[in-house]
């Protein structure tokens, strides 16, 4: 067991050597690419599986370096498919007030309450409308995610109301993409009401953070397996 890890460790720090930088044409910021980072990460994984696999015919060593390179190749399907998705969203965000960022293989968009909503409402502005129907293109063109949408309000008022309003608005979302044409089986939504916050609500700049609706597409694993 010593010997595989010994050996499994040089080939996954080699294979994390795979991910490399790359700068956003929008924001003008540096970026480590995903499809790199999921390839090296899936080498990482596949080398320590194979090392660990197989009846003893076949080496150590070369089982490490079949399971990277198949490893590689999924991790890599993935990112570069996300990456693609990122690349588009974020041309068709341009202007719009939502935010896109990547966690991972995940891509979040916020969607601010002063861009989405009225003052307690979960009717859906028209410069809304007009964001998420270039969303609905986009998850058109890439069926292989989850899209979960989340509604969050900030603390004032009544916390069972605020709940309410947070499910009402990640609804009215999630209805939007689904009458533009996103598959209702994709689209989740749940509503966390002011628990959640990302900034503090004793400032109202802090509350207007925390009253938004987050889209986050995740890749739909079991899709990129079969493939």
């Amino acid at each position: 067991m010593r010997r595989s890890i010994r050996l499994v460790a040089p080939l996954a720090a080699a294979a994390l050597l795979v991910g490399c930088t790359t700068t956003d044409p929008y924001s003008g910021e540096t970026q480590r690419s995903q499809t790199g980072t999921g390839a090296a990460i899936g080498a990482a994984i596949g080398a320590a599986a194979g090392a660990l696999s197989g009846d003893g015919s076949t080496s150590r060593r070369d089982r490490a370096l079949i399971g990277a390179a198949v490893g590689a190749a999924a991790g890599g399907g993935i990112g570069a498919y996300m990456d693609k998705q990122e690349e588009q969203l974020r041309q068709d965000m341009q202007g719009t007030g939502i935010g896109v960022d990547r966690r991972g293989d995940d891509i979040v968009l916020n969607m601010p309450s002063q861009v989405t909503f009225g003052f307690d409402s979960s009717d859906l502005t028209m410069s809304a409308s007009n964001a998420l129907n270039n969303v609905a293109s986009v998850l058109q063109q890439y069926p292989d995610t989850r899209v979960n949408i989340a509604g969050h309000t900030d603390s004032t008022g009544d916390a069972g109301y605020n709940q309410r309003l947070s499910e009402r608005r990640a609804n009215a979302v999630g209805n939007y993409l689904a009458r533009s044409g996103v598959s209702s089986g994709r689209l989740y939504m749940t509503g966390y009401g002011e628990n959640q916050p990302i900034a503090s609500n004793e400032s109202e700049q802090g509350r207007a953070q925390n009253r938004r609706v987050e889209i986050t597409l995740t890749p739909i694993q079991e899709r990129f397996q079969q493939q």
